[in-house]
């Protein structure tokens, strides 16, 4: 029998007690606090490890989030920094993509004006992340600014076979993300797969992976699923959104997210699926209640 199993059956043990004595029904509050708990216990199926992205919820203040991410099920927050991972492990949740080593979107690992810098800031983080006891660190191709495609991947391979040696000896994983050029990020380099995936396979090394930015991808590429099955073997974690708006993954917008997380999980992969949707529901956290439960098949 499960720990799990035990602690709802002694829960209800409690309760049925409680009625069979004829204690008043003051205790109804026992009552639906057991039945939070087997919801808890119940919701989620494990074949998906759940996180979400702490800018969506900025106005909710960390340790609240916190609170309702355990609720939920969810094992991680997303885009976390070092001042913040302490709140994190309090909770005994993970840090599942790590940031504050990047400069911002668009001056990134394509250009070299800014290698000096990002050396120096990832040289720096990544022996945090490790110390912490995280995986992922994330990082940015930047904006194209003139260069083709074969220069941006070049400029990134110079830089980064600088920080690979660094980064397998502590464990961690550099990871790309995918962003769409279209609507959010004009000139954003890294704006494909195919683009994403030639820089891994050039960089050959299991501590470099991409983040699969599934909102993102739907916009530039399409072609989900299939991209999906054919790249998985370069994908280190998965980041979600409504599309059309970047708002709920509910039926308000055009993808299946719970095909995609079937194919997701079909694939092998163990990592984390993270929502970085942005609420239109005054009730946010109802919000990212529903987006868990969609996407935990």
């Amino acid at each position: 029998m499960s720990l799990n199993l035990s602690r709802r059956s002694v829960l209800k043990g409690i309760l049925a007690g409680t009625v069979t004595m004829g204690i008043p029904m003051r205790f109804s509050d026992f009552a639906s606090t057991v039945n939070e708990e087997e919801s808890a216990l119940d919701i989620l199926k494990g074949n998906i490890n759940h996180s979400v992205a702490r800018w969506c919820f900025n106005d909710i203040d960390l340790d609240t989030l916190c609170k309702e991410a355990q609720k939920i099920g969810i094992k991680g927050i997303d885009l976390v920094g070092p001042k913040e991972w302490p709140i994190l492990k309090k909770y005994g949740l993970d840090s599942p993509m790590c940031n504050g080593a990047e400069i911002n979107l668009v001056d990134g690992f394509n250009d070299i004006q800014f290698h000096d810098t990002l050396i120096k800031n990832y040289t720096e983080m990544i022996p945090m992340v490790a110390n912490a006891g995280f995986k992922n660190l994330i990082c940015f191709s930047g904006n194209k600014r003139n260069k083709t495609d074969e220069e941006g991947l070049h400029n990134c391979v110079i830089s980064l076979q600088k920080l690979i040696p660094l980064a397998e000896k502590h464990g961690v994983i550099l990871v790309m993300e995918l962003l769409n050029s279209k609507i959010n990020h004009p000139d954003y380099q890294c704006d494909t797969t195919a683009w994403g995936v030639k820089l891994a396979k050039r960089l050959n090394s299991e501590h470099f992976k991409l983040l699969y930015d599934i909102y993102h991808m739907q916009i530039d590429e399409g072609d989900v699923i299939r991209t999906i099955r054919d790249n998985h073997n370069y994908i280190g974690h998965y980041h979600t959104a409504g599309v059309p708006g970047r708002n709920e993954i509910d039926d308000t917008q055009e993808l299946n997210y719970s095909a995609i997380m079937k194919v997701i999980h079909e694939t092998g992969f163990k990592g984390y699926v993270a929502q970085e949707f942005i609420p239109t529901n005054l009730n946010k956290l109802e919000s990212l209640k529903k987006a868990i439960a969609i996407c935990d098949i």
